[in-house]
């Protein structure tokens, strides 16, 4: 076995595969160069040596930088891994010490989820200086192919669509929650249903046309009057300083919202359904102790536990 290992590794620069690594990171040549100390000329050449040592573009330029071709997201999920094992084995640690380690980590979430996780995650994580979080804007019906893609590391999502390939870890319950401005909307708490329907709303929808207030209301012979929509959560908060008007969000986001904008949060008059989000990441990626260490970070302070011991992954 070690003569075939010797035979093919002849053929290739190990370190071209580090490059291989930083280039799917950071999504760019330039900055690839940049995080590893090298020159972009150099950068770009090893680029060229990697398309001859694979048969495959790799990357391909767009205007913000290079985009991973699938050939080249199919390769990744066996070489990170595989460039941990050997970095464990070089300094004689099988585990991910995020107290040293230089590393970025990208969430896809709504931006619901953001507003509850990020600000925890960055907390945590201050005191280390290596660790870098980047957050993508996914939903549950695109966690999955962002995976795929290599896009994110971890999506966190309600109830996210996913396939064999992937594995998911139950992070909390969560539901509906009806946010207003009081010094505008004066309303007693709990919510009536003629104060409800009285009122205009802001949509949060995706299309901008309906929502499932409006399939559940439907489902009763009622309707509501919408006065405008947006694409997101925080949005809707933000308007409601100056707007007269119910929105009605996720319960885990509502009480961050009230809290920074001095709203009022009151359990909406209308059955809303409950739903529990998920943490969701690619199977080739459960054997990466850096990974491990990122799941259960993320669920710990999903939970609302404080990991005490930063140097290793929390339990």
């Amino acid at each position: 076995m070690i003569d075939i290992y010797e035979t093919e590794f002849r053929k290739a620069d190990l370190n071209l595969l580090v490059v291989f690594a930083a280039l799917m990171r950071e999504r760019s040549v330039t900055r690839a160069a940049a995080a590893l100390h090298l020159s972009q000329g150099a950068t770009s050449a090893a680029l060229g040596r990697l398309r001859g040592l694979f048969g495959d573009e790799l990357f391909t330029r767009t205007r913000t930088g290079v985009e991973p071709t699938p050939r080249a997201v199919a390769l990744a999920r066996r070489i990170e891994p595989a460039l941990g094992l050997i970095h464990g084995a070089m300094t004689d640690r099988d585990r991910f010490d995020p107290a040293t380690a230089r590393r970025t980590f990208t969430l896809g979430m709504s931006d619901d989820l953001e507003a509850v996780l990020l600000p925890r995650l960055l907390n945590a994580t201050a005191g280390l200086p290596g660790i870098r979080l980047a957050v993508r804007q996914a939903s549950r019906n695109t966690v999955a192919d962002m995976l795929d893609r290599g896009e994110i590391d971890l999506g966190v999502a309600a109830a996210p669509a996913h396939g064999p390939d992937h594995r998911s870890q139950d992070l909390f319950p969560s539901g509906y929650t009806c946010l207003f401005n009081p010094r505008l909307l004066p309303l007693r708490t709990p919510l009536t249903l003629d104060d409800y329907l009285a009122h205009p709303h802001l949509l949060i929808s995706y299309d901008g046309r309906r929502g499932i207030v409006d399939d559940i209301l439907e489902a009763r012979g009622l309707t509501r009057r919408v006065v405008a929509s947006t694409t997101h959560f925080a949005g809707a908060a933000l308007q409601l300083a100056t707007l007269p008007a119910l929105a009605t969000v996720p319960a885990h986001a509502a009480t961050v919202y009230a809290d920074l904008l001095d709203l009022t949060e009151t359990p909406p008059p209308i059955p809303m359904p409950a739903y529990t989000v998920s943490a969701t990441w690619h199977g080739s990626a459960g054997d990466d102790p850096a990974h491990a260490w990122l799941r259960g970070l993320v669920g710990a302070l999903a939970r609302g536990e404080t990991p005490d011991d930063r140097s290793g992954p929390p339990s």
